[in-house]
């Protein structure tokens, strides 16, 4: 796998979900979002979005969103992964 490659393609998708509203965000909790997508070699990867209470005793406030990708082979065991953390307000949390 080409981590570059993937990295570049987890980053922009994470970046896109980084536009989200935090109610939007929200709706993913329960409802992850699987994708194949292509990079610019060809190679075919796995794309998965997932949402999650960061604190699951404190649900309704922040919200890990957590990104991974991998290509299918030995690297699934260890996909590279992003997350970021939105508050209720949608300031980012941490940064």
């Amino acid at each position: 796998m080409n981590t570059t490659e993937a990295r570049s393609l987890l980053n922009a998708e994470m970046e896109n979900y980084r536009t989200k509203t935090y109610g939007e965000l929200v709706a993913l909790i329960g409802n992850g979002q699987n994708a194949e997508v292509v990079g610019p070699s060809g190679v075919r990867y796995n794309l998965e979005i997932q949402a999650f209470w960061d604190d699951p005793r404190k649900p309704n406030e922040n919200l890990r969103v957590i990104g991974t990708i991998d290509d299918g082979g030995l690297r699934a065991l260890a996909p590279i992964s992003d997350d970021f953390i939105i508050a209720r307000n949608g300031a980012f949390v941490g940064e």
